[in-house]
């Protein structure tokens, strides 16, 4: 059965049944505007408690202190005004306190899932999203958002969508949260190849296994070494961040300057994200250009322990430090060591408090296992091949949850809009 539609005039909402309404957004919802006195055994929720896209509550270990916050109560929908691009929406089961980043709506005059799957669907998404303010933290404002017209289906119509969206997407998301549990066991795999690999050799020699002397690596085959980072490597160094906020500093097109996000999930760094100019290089006489071929290390904050070998010429902040091994020694043995079987005895050794470091002096006496530089690079060789096929079933994976999230996300879209309706068995 395919509804009689009719056209709104509105871009992001399109045609809608004829028996629906088109009704201003703060005419069927309320803001609610309280604070109370959270306390710490309270429900508190922050941004990074609720899941891009689905709505999911995320468990953190952030602990809050008692405070003034605001509050939200059992049956509000709360939307993020802060990066709404991120589609951070939740349903409350219960009440709480949350962040004054959230939105809340209250007293929905229809079926108040309707109205979380509506703030959920792309189309509001981007149209909110095309009125934030603010480059660095750019949020939305809660007088363009009242005065946004919204379609508003028969009340009905509103709980048959609701339901049909619970049911469907619950499907979608345990799909895609089998994926994800497969990507875990193949990272996993990947991990412990690794650590076989470069601690124990490829297995195919009658070398006998002798102690190594060090708990984490454990026996090791005959013949092979035990050393410090530092005396396998000719040249190491970091660099620095020329004054971020002179823009005469980094241009579109300049020299290859590698930050720490530049290392997260690659092997090899071909570009980066910034660029710094000659005028910073004469002003900032402490970056030195490391020539391509060379492993860095994230040294601070979240991306601690990343590792990737650069294949261009590059300057690096002093986030970063980079290393280049000697004659006797392959590189890219080093990077496996560093990638799987160093890093986490690296982080036991980090410092500080919410954004641990590691310093140069704790990577360059990092122990690592050093076998006969033909072994070396039979390993790396091997393991090239071998993590390559891995990266491929994930990346397959990957591939497979992106199709599950968008179809969620259409699906989303076309049946609050009416595009699509349910039919009742």
């Amino acid at each position: 059965m395919i509804s009689e539609m009719k056209n709104t005039g509105i871009e992001w909402m399109g045609e809608i049944p004829n028996d629906w309404e088109v009704k201003r957004f703060n005419y069927v919802v309320q803001l609610r505007q309280e604070k109370g006195q959270f306390q710490s055994n309270d429900k508190f929720l922050g941004l990074e408690n609720i899941e891009s896209a689905s709505g999911k509550f995320i468990e953190t270990d952030t602990h809050y202190t008692d405070m003034q916050a605001d509050v939200y109560c059992k049956g509000d929908v709360l939307f993020s005004k802060l990066r709404p691009y991120l589609a951070k929406v939740f349903f409350a089961n219960d009440n709480g306190y949350c962040t004054g980043e959230f939105l809340v709506f209250k007293n929905f005059c229809g079926e108040r899932k309707y109205l979380f799957y509506l703030l959920l669907s792309s189309g509001f998404i981007d149209i909110v999203n095309s009125s934030t303010y603010g480059t660095k933290m750019p949020r939305a404002n809660w007088d363009f958002i009242r005065n946004l017209y919204i379609p508003f289906p028969p009340l009905p119509a509103q709980t048959a969508i609701a339901n049909f969206l619970d049911h469907k997407c619950k499907k979608i998301d345990a799909l895609i949260e089998n994926q994800e549990k497969v990507i875990a066991e193949l990272a996993a795999y990947k991990k412990s190849l690794i650590q076989k690999v470069t601690t124990k050799g490829l297995g195919n020699s009658e070398k006998r296994l002798v102690n190594s002397g060090v708990e984490w690596i454990g026996e090791i085959p005959e013949g092979w070494k035990i050393g410090r980072i530092k005396f396998v490597v000719s040249e190491f160094g970091s660099g620095t961040t020329p004054e971020s906020g002179n823009d005469l500093y980094y241009a579109e097109e300049g020299h290859f300057w590698i930050q720490s996000g530049d290392l997260y999930n690659t092997t090899f760094i071909y570009d980066t994200k910034k660029k710094i100019t000659d005028l910073a290089l004469e002003k900032c006489k402490s970056l030195t250009k490391y020539r391509n071929n060379f492993l860095l290390i994230a040294m601070y904050g979240a991306s601690i322990g990343n590792v990737a070998i650069s294949k261009i010429d590059a300057y690096v902040n002093q986030a970063c430090f980079c290393l280049k091994t000697d004659n006797n020694n392959d590189l890219k043995f080093l990077y496996y060591c560093l990638f799987a079987t160093c890093k986490e005895n690296l982080l036991e050794k980090s410092f500080g408090g919410t954004q641990p470091n590691i310093n140069s002096g704790i990577i360059l006496n990092q122990i690592i296992p050093i076998p006969p530089l033909p072994e070396q690079q039979a390993i790396a060789d091997y393991l090239d091949k071998k993590t390559s096929e891995v990266d491929s079933l994930i990346s397959l994976k990957q591939q497979k949850i992106t199709q599950l999230k968008e179809y969620k996300k259409s699906l989303i879209y076309e049946y609050v809009t009416g595009k699509r309706i349910v039919i009742s068995e």
